[in-house]
């Protein structure tokens, strides 16, 4: 029609964070997500998850190679795991002889299972993943990157600079990572993995990373029952 207005295409709608995050996992990583908010990673195909307390998980940082990716939310770090690692844990703590003690410490994943995480922030994405800059929800702490690699192993509070008690992460408690995955590397290789044990190449060894945060994990619940007072009868 002659005059007639052409018509226009509307202007994209700009990404929101949570896009952002979700397209950085799956495009950059080849990750799943499950939509949020929070916005969640699926456990199970591409790397199981340890679960256990920070101190824990700090002594076993040791353990894993460079690219092992770490998170940490609240009081729990998440150290991640070659897929399959969930349904072998019980059997390790087993041969460890830990299996018959009560131990803080989960492993998520397993075929089937659906398992998920929360997704932390991209490295650099939020004040989450800074490290000590505020947003608009208030001002984050920040994560002490000094205890990747010089930790002392004696398991008491106060190790590493962390005061007992301390949240990690931003005050909302909210996932971030404190070794993150490195797009366009092979993160499986990586992960600790159960067949390390005999294999070697350099692949992190999952039973000396278990035996290590298992043994953190019991002097944490020893700390806790020496706290309590005594019961007189």
């Amino acid at each position: 029609m002659v005059g007639a207005t052409p018509w226009v295409p509307p202007p994209r709608r700009p990404l929101d964070q949570g896009d952002r995050v979700r397209r950085w996992y799956e495009d950059e990583l080849g990750w799943a997500t499950v939509p949020g908010p929070p916005l969640h990673l699926s456990v199970g195909s591409r790397f199981d998850v340890l679960d256990v307390p920070a101190e824990a998980g700090l002594a076993g940082l040791r353990h894993l190679a460079p690219g092992s990716p770490v998170a940490v939310q609240g009081d729990r770090m998440r150290l991640l795991m070659a897929p399959g690692s969930a349904d072998e844990l019980p059997g390790v703590l087993h041969w460890l002889e830990w299996g018959a003690l009560p131990l803080d410490l989960r492993a998520v994943g397993g075929e089937g299972a659906g398992a998920t995480m929360e997704a932390p922030p991209p490295p650099g994405d939020g004040a989450a993943g800074r490290g000590g800059e505020e947003d608009s929800a208030g001002p984050a702490q920040s994560v002490e990157p000094g205890c990747a690699g010089g930790c002392r192993d004696s398991g008491g509070p106060g190790d590493c600079g962390r005061p007992e008690g301390r949240a990690w992460g931003s005050v909302q408690g909210a996932a971030v990572w404190l070794r993150p995955p490195e797009p366009g590397c092979e993160v499986e290789a990586s992960l600790p993995t159960l067949s390390a044990m005999v294999g070697g190449g350099g692949t992190p060894d999952l039973v000396r990373l278990v035996d290590t945060v298992a043994t953190h994990c019991h002097r944490i619940r020893l700390r806790r029952v020496c706290a309590q007072p005594l019961a007189f009868s």
